[in-house]
């Protein structure tokens, strides 16, 4: 067969080639983009609303935090496998299942008739969006051959989740207020739908072999699932009661034998040679606990805004904006620290911000005007721009670019991870504690005190330059 290139007419054709390549990969990113700004919408515009949630279906405390971990639990859980499952069934058509069964389960969600039903649909939700992730920055890669059109569309990419993380407290708060709760998920239905209409005038991806570590992914689940489920029961519930120990058991027989079929399989989920770098073991630990002090207090503050100041969903999602307002700015700034004095700094200087701003957080009390709250915030959200940048360009500084792709799937779960822990773990203290402000107190001082540890092990790390294993 020819090439469009030296097909008759020969200068037709070099001309309109170009053309179409350009147009479809203008394609392949908007369609890439909307993906992954659902994907990370749908991790925090739940979160403020869940106060009218738990008003229209009920379910407390546990009911609340599994409609928020059901999603983050499962995302976690199933990103590394849902790589290798887009290279063997080909990035387009692994992106194009996961936006239809993201779409199917967000219209559950909306159309939930109790917590049950809501909770087994974010399930879903969870799972299409770890097959959506991969795929998405497959799909890029796919259509942006060359590197530097290629970093400029990952730019560009990342934007929308940066604009999702920033818009998800204040939209969901306006939706919840206005139209109710359930369009915080039919609202995934139009964006859902575009991304289809441009996917379906991009080009089938190639299927490439990869192997799927069956033992590996099925224990990964079993330990998060049980692992959070003990911890959100036992909160709720007490931490003596037998289905709680037994959950909590499980969950550490379910890590033995995760680690030991990772160590021992031929093709493991999480190859074990990465941990032996010190960089990408720190790298790992900071990601994690980033994500449980930023999502761990969003959920905090979302309940403490409207259950204990009686703020309306709306209000408490205008209390988010100061935090979230300068997230891209501040990513900017860290690249250029970075940039001049090495990824180190930006990342000690970003932990250690956001523990002043949860040490601050300390002081809130019943009556502390809601403005103050809302600033008091701000160095949470800031740090962890400063910080993450940084941290995701130290970490693939060290490893082989042939493991560029596992080490950011292995990133990005453990900071999902984080977020899906902390909520399990806030909430067990807001539900064992004598009230409301003790319980939220706990949560601020372990979120910083983590986050202060973190920084020490940043210090380990080499100063500036590049960095080696």
């Amino acid at each position: 067969m020819k090439s469009p290139l030296t097909s008759s007419p020969a200068s037709g054709a070099a001309v309109a080639a170009p053309e179409a390549a350009r147009g479809g990969s203008s394609l392949v990113l908007g369609a890439a983009l909307l993906g992954f700004f659902l994907i990370s919408l749908d991790a925090l515009i739940v979160t403020v609303a869940l106060p009218d949630i738990g008003r229209s279906l009920g379910g407390g405390m546990s009911g609340l935090q599994w409609v928020v971990d059901g999603y983050t639990l499962i995302f976690a859980a199933l990103m590394l496998s849902a790589g290798a499952l887009s290279d063997r069934i080909g990035a387009r058509q692994a992106y194009g299942g996961g936006v239809v069964l993201f779409g199917l389960a967000s219209a559950a969600c909306g159309l939930a008739p109790n917590l049950g039903v809501l909770v087994a649909a974010r399930l879903v939700q969870g799972g299409a969006a770890a097959v959506m992730m991969p795929a998405s920055l497959a799909l890029v890669r796919q259509g942006f051959p060359d590197q530097a059109k290629r970093a400029r569309a990952i730019a560009i990419w990342t934007v929308g989740g940066a604009v999702a993380v920033a818009a998800g407290p204040v939209l969901g708060g306006a939706l919840a207020a206005s139209v109710g709760w359930r369009w915080i998920f039919f609202v995934n239905l139009p964006a859902g739908l575009l991304a289809l209409a441009l996917l379906a005038r991009v080009p089938a991806s190639p299927r490439l072999p990869a192997r799927l570590d069956v033992v590996g992914q099925v224990t990964a689940v079993v330990a998060m699932g049980a692992l959070t489920y003990g911890v959100i029961e036992g909160g709720d519930q007490g931490f003596g009661r037998p289905l709680v120990v037994v959950s909590l058991l499980v969950a550490g027989v379910a890590v033995a034998v995760f680690l030991a079929a990772q160590a021992r399989g031929a093709h493991p989920m999480l190859p074990m040679p990465l941990f032996r770098s010190h960089v990408v073991a720190v790298s790992l630990v900071v990601g994690f606990m980033l994500n449980a002090a930023y999502y761990g207090g969003v959920f905090i503050f979302s309940l403490y805004l409207q259950q204990q100041r009686g703020q309306t969903a709306l209000h408490a999602g205008l209390m988010f904006i100061p935090m979230t307002a300068l997230v891209a700015v501040v990513n900017l700034a860290s690249a250029t620290l970075a940039a001049l004095f090495g990824p180190r700094a930006p990342m000690l200087a970003g932990q250690l911000i956001g523990a002043v701003g949860l040490l601050a957080l300390l002081t809130v009390g019943p009556h502390t005007h809601v403005w103050v709250v809302a600033l008091l915030m701000v160095p949470v959200g800031l740090g962890g721009a400063l910080t993450v940048p940084a941290l995701t360009a130290m970490l693939l500084d060290v490893v082989p670019a042939d493991r560029a792709g596992t080490a950011s799937a292995v990133l990005n779960t453990g900071r999902q991870a984080g977020g899906a822990i902390a909520v399990a773990v806030f909430g067990a203290l807001l539900a064992g504690a004598d009230t409301f402000l003790a319980g939220m107190r706990w949560s601020m001082l372990l979120a910083a005190a983590g986050l202060v540890l973190t920084a020490g092990a940043t210090l380990t790390l080499p100063r500036a330059g590049r960095i080696g294993a």
